[in-house]
């Protein structure tokens, strides 16, 4: 007889607990200290004198059932069956013998996924839905994440990096924008172009119009059908109008373009949290390996890596040299749309958690 179905649960996740690899549930809230043994693989020592090894290997986000299969198949074979699926797209198979450990990554390399994203590396590109999930794209993240990553996996192999390097990618900038230490977000630079004939068919008007953040939205006539006229003199281009109205399109092969922003911090270590910082923009939105958009990612990433001091994240970094030697040492031009000249911009926004007395 078939096992019933789980029901859904509404109160939230399920228990992690019941999840964790045992050496861990013994173990919870005791552990005393961790260490890298290599690139990719975590030691965990309890103060119970139990250990645990966690060795993390990056995959792809979408990825088909033959492949979660291997996955699982490696885990049960050369781990003790116990993996975790990180934020990052990354899995983690722990083991209790350490014996184990250059086995599973050696099956993780023979099977063609990298072991590392430890450390000061590269880590795995968090990014957004893009063409396969959403409904609003206005470019592929997930896309613009293997392209980068093709070419960039060696940092994610090793720890050479002057500090880990967190990256994100996004697929529009009214959903999904991410901090990062390097972000790449699209940018929409015209106004959407409408499609009269289906608008009163498929929108409804008064929902688009409290959508719009800047009231650039009103309702109009056009050749006798209700529809939407935008005022481009306040239009700000951010999309908001496309989701609950897609005859309103704002995607433009030519003029959505992709931005990069770095110094982007949620940590407060050394250093209290901060904002990203718009460094490129008019890159383009260039499928499917956007190699324009690479050039820029590793033309910075081999500065911070040259530059840096150790453990300085790449807006410490800049922080430390100064905008102006940033965008000198990395050749990138300085323009009038890197200047925030809005009048209610603050100087400073306190977003640290630091208690100071």
């Amino acid at each position: 007889m078939a096992e019933a179905p789980r029901m859904p649960i509404e109160s939230g996740v399920p228990d992690p607990i019941q999840y964790m690899h045992p050496t861990m549930r013994r173990n919870y809230g005791q552990w005393a200290y961790h260490d890298r043994p290599r690139a990719g693989v975590l030691h965990h020592t309890s103060k119970n004198n139990e250990e645990i090894f966690t060795v993390r290997c990056g995959t792809a986000r979408q990825m088909d059932v033959y492949t979660i299969k291997k996955l699982a198949d490696i885990a049960d074979e050369y781990a003790d069956g116990y993996v975790r699926f990180t934020m990052r797209s990354n899995v983690e198979f722990m083991v209790a013998d350490g014996s184990k450990v250059d086995a599973l990554v050696s099956a993780l390399t023979e099977a063609g996924f990298p072991v590392g994203g430890t450390g000061p590396s590269v880590t795995m590109i968090s990014h957004t839905q893009g063409w396969l999930h959403c409904d609003i794209p206005g470019t592929d993240a997930s896309g613009v994440v293997k392209s980068l990553m093709d070419e960039m996996h060696e940092e994610f192999t090793r720890e050479e990096m002057p500090n880990r390097v967190h990256m994100t990618t996004s697929c529009c900038q009214i959903n999904c924008g991410g901090q990062g230490d390097i972000a790449l977000n699209i940018q929409h630079t015209k106004p959407p172009k409408i499609n009269h004939d289906l608008v009163s068919m498929v929108c409804e008007r008064p929902t688009v119009v409290a959508r719009c953040p800047v009231a650039a939205i009103r309702p109009a006539m056009v050749n006798g059908k209700p529809t939407l006229e935008v005022d481009e003199k306040k239009c700000i281009c951010c999309g908001a109008c496309f989701p609950p109205c897609p005859p309103m399109q704002i995607n433009d092969p030519e003029n959505s373009k992709i931005a990069l922003w770095i110094g982007g911090k949620n940590s407060n270590a050394r250093s209290k949290p901060s904002f990203h910082k718009l460094v490129a923009s008019n890159l383009p939105n260039n499928p499917p390996r956007w190699p324009e958009v690479g050039a820029v990612v590793k033309n910075i990433l081999s500065v911070y890596k040259e530059d840096a001091r150790d453990w300085e994240r790449v807006g410490e970094w800049v922080d430390r040299i100064g905008w102006p030697a940033f965008f000198e040492k990395t050749g990138l031009p300085f323009t009038k749309f890197h200047i925030n000249d809005w009048k209610g911009a603050r100087h400073e926004l306190n977003s640290s958690a630091h208690i100071r007395f």
